[in-house]
C-alpha cells in the first residue's frame, strides 16, 4: 500500500505506474482516493475547530454565570449543544472516510521497479539466465503421477475418497524423498544464517490483508467459519505477520527467517486444480525464507534470495532458469519477482518451482513494521519473500531430471547432498 502523502503529491506518477501494469481499470482508484483524503482532512480541520471552540466557549459560560447573565450563558450553551452534535457527526465522517479511503488505497498497485520489464502477462516474462544443462535421456519419461505410482508412492485414488481432487497420500520412499527434500532445505537455508521457524498455520483477517491483494485472497485463502481466522496459503504470511504493529532497532535488522509449513490454497481461477497431476493441489507443504530489512538493502538482499533458491536446486542436479516476471504479471504489492523454474525433460520445457519477491515498504505499512534508526527516527521496513522448496513441485523435478531406466526397471538417483537424509540411500529401486 502506497502512502497517502506520495499519492497526493504525485498522482500522475502513481497513474502512470498503473499503466505500466495494464490494469487501466484501476485509474479511477487515484482521483477517489485523493478526493477521500481531502474530504477526511476537511472533517478533521472542522472537528479541530469545534474542539478548540468548546474549550473557549466553556470558559466564556463560567465567565457570565458568574456574572448573573444567566439568559446570555443559557444561548451559549445551546450553540455548544448544536456544536456537539455536529462534532458528532464529524467523528462518524473522519471514521467513514478513513476506512473507505483505506479500501482504496489497498486497491492501488505499488510503484514497480523501474528495471522491471513491460508486459501484458506472464506470457512476456523474461528469460535471464540459464543454470545447468538440460537433462536429455534416452528412454520415455513417464507422467510424474505414472513415476510415483511405479515405486508404489502416491495414492490419489484413496486421497479422493477422502477428500476429494486436490489432495493425494504419498506412501513408502516417494513419501520419505518428501520429507528428506523439505529436510535438507531446512539445514539449506540454516547453513546460510537464517533461523528456523516453524509458524502458525492460521491467522486472522487483519494479518491476511497485510500481506496480500484482494484479489489474491480470493482466489486463495480457505476461511475457517465463525471464526475470524484463515489457513494460510503460504507459511511467509504468518511470519511477515510476526512482525505486525513492532518497531525493531536498526541494529537487529536484518531479519532473515525460514519456515515449514503445510499450505493450504483454493486454486480458485482460470488454472484450477489437476485431476491427474499434483502440480496444482489444495494441500501441500513448503520450506519458506523471508527478509525484513533496511530500504537500501533490499535489492541486494533479493538477488541474494533467488540466487539461493538456483544453487540448492543445482546441489540436487536440476537445471534451473531465472524468468523476470514483467509489469503485467506482478501482483499488485509486488516491487519486482523473479521466477525460478526447473527443466522438465519430460515436457521439454521450464516450469515455476520458486518465487522470489520485493515487495517494497506495502506490507509493512498495511501491518505497522517499523524501524527504530540509531537517531531515534522510525521508518517502514523492506520485505521480501522467497520459496525454497514447495515439495510437490520439487519432486515431480527432482523425479524426472534423477530417472533411470535399466531397460526392465526404474530407478531414482539420489543426488550426493540428500543421502544422508535418506539413511546413506544412493538411489531409489522400483519394486
Amino acid at each position: 500500500m502506497l502512502d497517502i502523502k506520495f499519492v497526493r503529491e504525485n498522482p500522475e506518477i502513481v497513474k502512470e505506474n498503473i499503466k505500466r501494469k495494464f490494469k487501466d481499470n484501476k485509474l479511477p482508484l487515484v482521483d477517489e482516493a485523493i478526493q477521500l483524503d481531502q474530504k477526511k482532512r476537511d472533517a478533521n480541520n472542522e472537528a479541530n475547530a469545534l474542539r478548540a471552540n468548546r474549550n473557549s466557549v466553556s470558559k466564556q459560560i463560567g465567565m457570565l454565570m458568574a456574572q448573573g447573565k444567566r439568559e446570555e450563558a443559557e444561548g451559549i450553551k445551546k450553540l455548544v449543544t448544536e456544536q456537539a452534535e455536529r462534532l458528532k457527526e464529524l467523528e462518524a465522517l473522519e471514521g467513514d472516510y478513513e476506512a473507505r479511503l483505506k479500501e482504496v488505497m489497498m486497491k492501488i498497485p505499488n510503484i514497480i521497479d523501474d528495471s522491471v520489464p513491460l508486459g501484458r502477462d506472464d506470457s512476456q516474462n523474461v528469460e535471464v539466465e540459464q543454470f545447468g544443462e538440460q537433462t536429455q535421456v534416452d528412454f520415455e519419461i513417464p507422467y510424474h503421477t505414472d513415476i510415483m505410482q511405479k515405486f508404489s508412492g502416491i495414492d490419489k485414488e484413496a486421497a479422493g475418497r477422502v477428500a476429494g481432487e486436490g489432495f493425494y497420500y504419498l506412501m513408502g520412499d516417494i513419501a520419505r524423498l518428501h520429507s528428506a527434500v523439505t529436510a535438507y532445505a531446512r539445514d539449506f537455508m540454516i547453513d546460510k544464517g537464517f533461523t528456523y521457524c516453524i509458524p502458525p498455520f492460521m491467522i486472522r483477517s487483519n494479518v491476511v490483508t497485510g500481506v496480500m491483494s484482494f484479489e489474491e485472497m480470493d482466489a486463495m485463502m480457505y476461511k475457517i467459519e465463525g471464526e475470524d481466522l484463515y489457513l494460510i496459503g503460504t507459511s511467509e504470511h504468518s511470519m511477515i505477520g510476526k512482525f505486525i504493529d513492532t518497531i525493531t532497532p536498526e541494529t537487529d535488522l536484518p531479519l532473515t527467517l525460514t519456515s515449514y509449513s503445510p499450505c493450504f490454497r483454493k486454486e480458485k481461477g482460470a488454472h484450477g486444480i489437476e485431476e491427474r497431476g499434483i502440480y496444482r493441489i489444495h494441500q501441500f507443504e513448503k520450506q519458506e525464507m523471508i527478509v525484513i530489512c533496511k530500504p537500501e538493502e533490499s535489492m541486494d538482499w533479493f538477488n541474494k534470495m533467488w540466487s539461493y533458491s538456483v544453487e540448492l536446486f543445482r546441489s540436487l542436479d536440476i537445471p534451473v532458469r531465472t524468468l523476470e516476471c514483467c509489469s503485467g504479471d506482478l501482483a499488485d504489492l509486488k516491487v519486482k519477482s523473479y521466477d525460478v523454474e526447473a527443466w522438465s525433460p519430460k515436457q521439454q520445457k521450464y516450469f515455476e518451482v520458486c518465487s522470489c519477491s520485493n515487495l517494497g515498504d506495502a506490507q509493512s505499512r498495511r501491518l505497522g513494521i517499523r524501524v527504530r534508526g540509531e537517531d531515534g527516527s522510525k521508518y517502514l521496513a523492506h520485505t521480501l519473500n522467497n520459496t525454497v522448496v514447495a515439495p510437490p513441485r520439487m519432486l515431480i523435478a527432482f523425479l524426472e531430471n534423477n530417472l533411470e531406466f535399466d531397460g526392465e526397471k526404474y530407478s531414482v538417483r539420489i543426488p550426493e547432498a540428500l543421502r544422508p537424509y535418506m539413511g546413506g540411500k544412493e538411489k531409489i529401486e522400483q519394486k
